[in-house]
């Protein structure tokens, strides 16, 4: 006869298993690394929701931190991540970083790109201009410039960087902003990635940093199997369950 004990473990014991189920019954991902890199204004603590779940889906996960010193520095730090790396590996880029990983995303290591509201230039396009096209978002009427470096102010990143964030979390990224060289974005990518890369792109329709149309036109360009979230521009701290399915998606060779 079960006591009441013996009864209370059991039971305990089926809760667990029919909540851990779906998980085991879930495939490896096809690749296990990713590598993320954020972009201007911001550090690699920018992916802390995300970082997380990527983990408890058994991805080995690196992020970079950029010197935001200029697109060659970036792109070194972004390297030598990925020469650390044991394998094929997802190279995911937020905001500005979608140059960085359009440039260093040519890597034999890369198996796939994640462009999260993402700048995307073709090799040698001036990527000002083609901004340019498009209305302009507001965060740009927000910078501040000090001994070479610009960043955003704290009204402009709260309002316009950060829109969607809570205020705390906010405040706290406003914090670690990095700031950028004020010669930072006039480079130019000389690869492409994304024309010989399976591409994905995350495009966040309430973006007040860059044009949700002039995303959706990267996008459409690279023929990236694309998400649209109700965001602002950090959707990677707003959303990162979509996220980091999406790089998920990226990793199982874009099988949902």
């Amino acid at each position: 006869m079960m006591d009441r004990r013996t009864f209370t473990l059991t039971l305990g014991a089926a809760v667990a298993s029919a909540v851990l189920a779906p998980v085991a019954r879930a495939a490896a991902p096809k690749v296990r690394n990713v590598v993320l890199v954020h972009g201007a204004y911001a550090d690699g603590s920018s992916w802390s929701e995300v970082i997380p779940l990527l983990q408890a889906a058994g991805m080995n996960v690196t992020a970079v931190q950029n010197p935001l010193t200029s697109l060659a520095d970036d792109v070194a730090a972004t390297r030598r991540a990925l020469a650390l790396q044991d394998g094929p590996v997802v190279l995911v880029g937020h905001s500005y970083a979608g140059m960085v990983i359009s440039e260093a995303g040519v890597d034999p290591k890369v198996a796939a790109l994640v462009y999260v509201a993402a700048r995307a230039p073709d090799a040698g396009e001036d990527y000002p201009a083609l901004t340019r096209t498009f209305p302009t978002a507001p965060a740009s009427a927000g910078l501040t410039h000090a001994g070479g470096f610009a960043q955003l102010s704290e009204q402009a990143f709260l309002r316009d960087f950060a829109n969607g964030v809570d205020p705390v979390r906010a405040r706290a990224l406003y914090a670690v902003q990095g700031p950028i060289s004020d010669t930072l974005f006039d480079s130019r990518t000389t690869q492409a990635a994304w024309r010989n890369k399976p591409s994905f792109y995350a495009v966040s329709r309430n973006d007040r940093t860059t044009n949700p149309d002039l995303e959706r036109f990267l996008a459409r360009r690279m023929k990236a199997t694309t998400i649209e979230l109700d965001s602002g521009h950090l959707s990677l701290v707003t959303h990162p369950r979509e996220i980091a399915g999406l790089i998920l998606r990226a990793a199982n060779g874009g099988a949902p």
